[in-house]
Formats: structure tokens, sequence, C-alpha cells
């Protein structure tokens, strides 16, 4: 079962996730699992990001965040 979790930004960092949704026609909550996952795989540092799997967002992709 999906874990949920809450986040809090500051106004500029809500701007960027809104202006990233609309330039890339992805909900907020879809930008914020991508930026998670980006995060996450640049942690793992066993593949390159460009190579990383979905770790099971759901909705549209988009692979350029």
């Amino acid at each position: 079962m999906p874990t949920r979790f809450s986040v809090v930004v500051d106004d500029d960092q809500a701007r960027d996730i809104e202006q990233l949704a609309r330039e890339h026609d992805l909900t907020d909550e879809e930008v914020l699992r991508q930026l998670l996952a980006l995060g996450l795989d640049t942690l793992d540092g066993d593949r390159p990001v460009d190579d990383r799997a979905d770790r099971g967002s759901a909705g549209k992709t988009d692979p350029d965040l």
C-alpha cells in the first residue's frame, strides 16, 4: 500500500513546482513525484539518472524533468 507524505515548501519553491507543471503539462503532484525520484536516484549512485526506472508513480511522466 502506498505511503502518503505531506511536504511544506516556501513560496518560491511552490512557484517553481507550479511552473514546471505548466511547462510539462503535469500535475503539481507528478512534478513532486519526479523530483523526489530524481533526488533518490541521484543518491543511489548505482545507475545514471537517465537510466532510472519508474518508482511506481501514477499518471503521466515527463523524462525531461
